[in-house]
């Protein structure tokens, strides 16, 4: 017997194709109900959806993950974040045991020194603080975009994350670069100051870099590791690859 959510999952998906981004969202609320929960890394991506959500006052949960370990200038965006829309961002951390143990044993910047060690970081500093904030939810929205990586240029709109058990929807999936800082500019919303300084991506501090002219959006992420190892978990099934959809993943014509 087929299971409902991945049918679910395929109508949205294609659903997605003739709607706009706020539509999107709100084709979410409408059908499928539950808890709607978008995780905010507060990067450019993310404050786009952000507005979306708090700017038409979505029924949407909009969640952080603290890793305390990130730049001074993602907490000051998460700062104006909340006094522009008049909302709280909540937060998750890492539990205090699990942290204390993994640093123990690799030391403060021991994520450095293998592929395995690093996981091993972002399992306690990411994967299990997104466990306990989907908990209960029934769609996880996040910033995804096919543009990203060549990875994520394979991921769908919406698709059934069977290790978290939600429906997981990429509203921006089909935006491009410009599109998006046009819309920050017009929408005056609060951005984080390192995209001006040669980020696009951003994530814990002693893991991130500026990439170089040429190189794809998420080169400084992870750099010293191979490009087809440079996720952190929060993205991938049980196998370690991309949750994908069944359908083709960007629909044809222009951006939305």
């Amino acid at each position: 017997m087929s299971n409902p959510r991945i049918t679910l999952a395929a109508h949205l998906d294609e659903s997605f194709r003739a709607l706009d981004t706020l539509e999107r969202l709100r084709l979410l609320c409408d059908e499928v109900g539950g808890r709607i929960v978008f995780t905010s890394s507060l990067g450019i991506e993310d404050q786009a959806l952000t507005h979306l959500i708090l700017a038409n006052d979505l029924p949407i949960e909009v969640v952080t993950l603290d890793t305390g370990r990130l730049f001074t200038e993602t907490y000051k965006v998460w700062t104006e974040t909340e006094a522009r829309y008049g909302r709280r961002i909540r937060a998750y951390y890492p539990r205090h045991d699990a942290l204390e143990k993994l640093v123990a044993h690799q030391g403060i910047d021991g994520f450095y020194d293998s592929v395995a060690a690093r996981h091993a970081c972002c399992d306690v500093r990411k994967v299990e603080p997104l466990k306990r904030a989907l908990e209960g939810a029934s769609v996880w929205i996040t910033g995804l975009r096919a543009g990203q990586s060549a990875g994520r240029s394979a991921v769908g709109f919406v698709a059934f994350d069977s290790g978290h058990g939600v429906l997981k929807a990429n509203p921006l999936l089909d935006w491009e670069r410009e599109r998006l800082t046009d819309f920050i500019a017009e929408n005056h919303v609060p951005v984080n100051a390192l995209h001006a300084q040669g980020f696009p991506s951003i994530g814990c501090a002693p893991c991130t870099r500026a990439v170089a002219p040429g190189e794809s959006e998420r080169a400084g992420r992870w750099w010293w590791e191979n490009e087809d190892q440079k996720e952190c978990g929060l993205h991938v099934d049980e196998s370690g690859r991309l949750v994908r959809a069944k359908a083709p993943a960007v629909a044809e014509g222009p951006f939305r």
